[in-house]
């Protein structure tokens, strides 16, 4: 009887975890939705092997209390009997999980630059204290090898802690990531078309995008999705204005990560999206705060950084149709950049980009399954300077314009093979043939 309270028992757990996890995955893409019934299939095997172990030591309990009600009563005190030890409804339990991937790049002008590299791998550590709260976190490490010589990088990409509320409210704080565009959540190689993450969200939209602070998100019954906070945000001091880092994505050079971040202008975020069509997601991200922090003596205290992107994806049959827009600007830069006269990357005053993006699922036998895409986006990481001073003499930036047809074979739920050629408008010398192998579990 014991036996079967306890399976029916863990089953429970199984279910409420699954259902626990659901409404994360209606914040995101159709590819995140799969990403999380992943993990909530892992975290089902997991219990799926405590009920086993469960079940085993209950039997042995059982066995153990027919033994003793079969046995003469001890001549000892009638404390000499322990009590049936007790599992528990909700025990904690700890899922892994982890992603990476290895690419391979030639350039079709210069084919010497060719290189393969240990993009990144991830190692993911989600705990659940009970049926309410748990912890995320997420380790990763990029190019290979970390060292004071290596390019290579070793970070805490999240840590933070969720506690569900009633009516599908959640609370969180740590290090997360920002709710904005398509890919900075969901950034998994197993989800986006492509050996590369596209421009337009690393170059404009710095993915993967994490900062410190509290956050709240919710949904409703209509269909939408909503999440806020109070984070960190960019610290422009750190602007270099004689390196490229600046003209390849402005947000990415001066990001901070969590690492020892300073904190004196705090930013707030708000994200919006629409499910109320089956396939269909509508959205939108803004996120906005000073990066001056009251540093003394820098010119840049009154900037203003803002971001907002607006989103859709649709997936009606086999296509998977998506598009985004995303803006970014820096107000209140002239002082900064009357100090900046000669150098050759002045902070923009603003940057942009956009991206359609088509793939079809062409092919799909046992375990494998073939999904040719193209993509075409525009960007363009300086494409207004305000009031620069006589003398400073900076042309803005081009609308840079590329063109990525490729395909993706995923073998069975975790793996996907990729491969795809690049074709730049401005920069021809960066056209290129991308092959890559990636992997999510």
């Amino acid at each position: 009887m014991m036996s079967k309270m306890m399976n029916k028992r863990v089953i429970a757990m199984a279910l409420t975890a699954a259902f626990l996890s659901a409404p994360l995955a209606a914040t995101a893409g159709e590819a995140e939705l799969m990403q999380r019934i992943e993990k909530m299939a892992a975290e089902l095997e997991q219990l799926k092997a405590e009920l086993r172990a469960s079940v085993k030591k209950t039997d042995a309990v059982e066995q153990r209390q027919q033994a003793m009600a079969a046995a003469p009563a001890p001549a000892a005190t009638p404390a000499a009997a322990a009590p049936a030890p007790q599992i528990a409804a909700s025990a904690p339990a700890t899922i892994v999980t982890g992603y990476g991937e290895i690419n391979y790049n030639r350039p079709t002008k210069d084919a010497s630059g060719a290189q393969a590299d240990v993009r990144r791998a991830v190692i993911g550590i989600t705990h659940r204290f009970d049926e309410k709260t748990k912890l995320v976190s997420e380790f990763e490490w990029e190019h290979g090898v970390v060292s004071a010589d290596d390019k290579g990088e070793s970070e805490v990409e999240q840590l933070y802690v969720e506690r569900e509320f009633s009516n599908g409210l959640r609370g969180k704080a740590g290090l997360f990531l920002i709710p904005s565009g398509l890919l900075n959540t969901n950034h998994e190689p197993t989800a986006y078309y492509g050996v590369e993450r596209n421009f337009v969200e690393t170059a404009i939209i710095p993915s993967t995008w994490r900062e410190v602070g509290v956050g709240l998100s919710g949904d409703t019954a209509a269909g939408l999705t909503w999440d806020t906070g109070i984070t960190t945000g960019f610290d422009l001091g750190k602007w270099d204005a004689t390196s490229e880092d600046g003209r390849e994505s402005p947000l990415g050079a001066i990001h901070q990560e969590g690492q020892q971040a300073k904190s004196r202008d705090l930013s707030v975020h708000a994200a919006l999206n629409w499910r109320g069509v089956p396939g269909l997601l509508v959205g939108g991200s803004v996120f906005t705060g000073k990066a001056g922090h009251k540093a003394a003596g820098f010119a840049g205290q009154d900037a203003r950084i803002t971001v907002y992107d607006l989103h859709t994806r649709y997936t009606p049959g086999h296509w998977d149709l998506s598009a985004l827009y995303a803006r970014g600007q820096i107000n209140n830069t002239e002082a900064l950049n009357a100090t900046l006269v000669g150098s050759p990357t002045p902070v923009p005053s603003s940057f942009a980009g956009w991206y359609l993006q088509a793939a079809y699922q062409l092919l799909k036998s046992g375990d494998y399954v073939l999904s040719p895409f193209a993509r075409y986006e525009q960007f363009n990481t300086a494409k207004t300077y305000a009031g620069l001073p006589q003398g400073l003499d900076v042309a803005t930036g081009t609308d840079e314009k590329v063109a990525t047809v490729g395909a993706n074979l995923k073998v069975g739920e975790g793996v996907v093979l990729k491969a795809d050629y690049q074709k730049f408008r401005e920069d021809k010398t960066r056209d290129r043939l991308n092959l890559g192998v990636g992997f999510s579990y």
